[in-house]
């Protein structure tokens, strides 16, 4: 039995499971399993890995390990260095090599939706998500304003994003966990009120599907995308990593 799985803490609400199981019944899969595996410390992911043993073909890996798993693995593929995060992990003779299809599953989903023209963005958020959405916006072409909590070199502050900064970006990508399932009340504090037809809100968040910054927005008429179409997405492109 090949197996599959995910990691992170907590995995409470993931879909990942439920995603992978309903592919192995659509596809006719009948020797892969998809376990969730939730651990406290990054450092126990060497005694999971013994501890799931043959068989294991491949892991995603979530929120908070996606930047501090890559001291324990062997190699990471070109994007995965690029952009400092894996969230796919592949098993092979041993070895185990780090993947970003993060990057992939949000790069095909944002074409998808959005026309750059000639747009700025801002990505709200600094993780590891944050890291692979920069990644694609560079690789577009889109310049960008990375918003963090605390100010740092290279990011603003949610203090300096002013009316003007939110109303001259028109694509907007929330990579924090603010609205996500329970604490659905919550949303990036950013000036809504400088929101219009013209805006393109991205929430990287699925749980809820509508959650209340894409609320917010299309309650100021904005385009809104939430993230199940880039975890479909990405789930695809590691599914396609695990059985090259």
């Amino acid at each position: 039995m090949r197996k599959f799985g995910l990691i992170g803490y907590p995995l409470t609400h993931s879909f990942s499971k439920k995603y992978f199981a309903d592919k192995f019944i659509r596809e006719k899969i009948e020797d892969a399993v998809y376990e969730l595996y939730p651990i406290p410390q990054i450092e126990e992911f060497p005694a999971l890995v013994a501890g799931i043993g043959p068989g294991l073909m491949g892991l995603n890996v979530t929120i908070p390990y996606k930047r501090s798993v890559i001291p324990f693995l062997d190699a990471l593929s070109p994007a995965a260095r690029a952009i400092g995060a894996v969230n796919t992990i592949h098993f092979v003779n041993g070895l185990t090599t780090g993947h970003n299809t993060d990057a992939t599953g949000f790069e095909e989903s944002l074409r998808s939706w959005y026309d750059a023209g000639t747009g700025r963005a801002l990505v709200l958020g600094d993780g590891g998500s944050a890291q692979a959405v920069k990644y694609v916006l560079q690789k577009l072409g889109i310049p960008f304003h990375t918003v963090s909590r605390q100010k740092k070199e290279g990011t603003l502050s949610y203090e300096e994003l002013d009316h003007t900064r939110v109303g001259n970006c028109t694509l907007i990508v929330n990579t924090t966990p603010l609205g996500m399932y329970p604490d659905v009340k919550s949303c990036p504090p950013i000036d809504y009120s400088a929101l219009g037809k013209g805006h393109f809100l991205y929430d990287l968040v699925y749980n809820p599907e509508k959650t209340a910054f894409l609320a917010k927005g299309e309650a100021r008429g904005c385009r809104t995308m939430n993230g199940l179409d880039m975890l479909h997405r990405q789930a695809e492109a590691a599914w396609h990593i695990w059985n090259s």
